[in-house]
């Protein structure tokens, strides 16, 4: 689902843009790969994924260490109920409490760090989109990027200096795309027949990690025909209807196509 994952983070971060303060495409765009890219995170906890192999062994060995931590993790909170499991695999990563640790932290990063610090999380985020959605992000991203620092850019300073105070910007909402695009990645996974136990701790039906998912009939298989013919489709409409001003874009095209309709039909009668 790494390509779902990743489309549906892009589209949670254009619909959660404008709460941040975020207008603009050139905002918005950089915002939204964020999201795109942190939407994939949660699968650190399974070796063969994107997320552990970007970056070669680095992100295998912080793969290893997830992993390790959630099986620990499993064996000490779960419940009665719970199923004999490692608990390696959609368990510790895939929480709401995991997505608003992680944001938080990454929030505390950039403003201790600085500007170096939100540049390391922000660049993690768009090479995690990239590697599944393709280069184009990069472009994209890097245009909306150039395009908000010319546009900001005071006379007298440096390009560095017109840099960090991008960056600077771009720090204050860092914490919100990580934390969305993990809980998208989250409610991604409820959809499938193995669900996803984002409520840990809360303990429901003697169980700890109690999968939240669909009513049986609802739920598909991951890679299946649901996910590729239908949810990825509509993932990939959502992700440009969602951008600012694309429907009024749309509301204008239909209206001068249905105008020129009905002049050629009137002049053929």
């Amino acid at each position: 689902m790494g390509r779902s994952h990743a489309l549906s983070g892009w589209c949670a971060g254009l619909a959660v843009a404008p709460f941040v303060g975020l207008t603009s495409v050139a905002e918005v765009v950089p915002f939204a790969a964020a999201t795109a890219g942190y939407a994939l995170l949660p699968d650190l906890d399974h070796p063969g994924a994107s997320a552990s192999r970007v970056l070669g062994p680095i992100t295998g060995f912080v793969s290893g260490a997830v992993r390790a931590f959630s099986g620990l993790l499993y064996a000490i909170t779960k419940g009665p109920r719970d199923e004999d499991s490692t608990g390696r695999h959609r368990h510790a990563s895939h929480t709401l409490a995991a997505a608003i640790a992680l944001g938080f932290l990454t929030s505390s990063v950039g403003a201790t760090g600085g500007w170096r610090a939100v540049l390391g999380v922000a660049l993690f985020g768009l090479i995690l989109a990239a590697d599944v959605l393709g280069d184009w992000v990069l472009t994209v991203v890097v245009g909306a990027g150039a395009w908000t620092l010319a546009g900001t850019w005071l006379p007298g300073t440096t390009a560095a200096q017109a840099l960090q105070g991008g960056l600077a910007e771009i720090g204050s909402w860092i914490g919100v795309a990580v934390a969305v695009g993990m809980f998208v990645h989250c409610l991604g996974d409820s959809l499938t027949r193995s669900g996803c136990p984002w409520l840990w701790p809360l303990p429901i039906r003697g169980e700890t990690w109690y999968e939240i998912r669909l009513p049986r009939g609802l739920r598909f298989r991951t890679g299946g025909w649901v996910e590729n013919l239908l949810i990825a489709p509509a993932l990939v409409i959502g992700s440009v209807l969602l951008l600012p001003g694309a429907v009024q874009v749309l509301r204008d095209f239909l209206a001068a196509l249905l105008s020129t309709t009905s002049v050629w039909i009137a002049g053929s009668n």
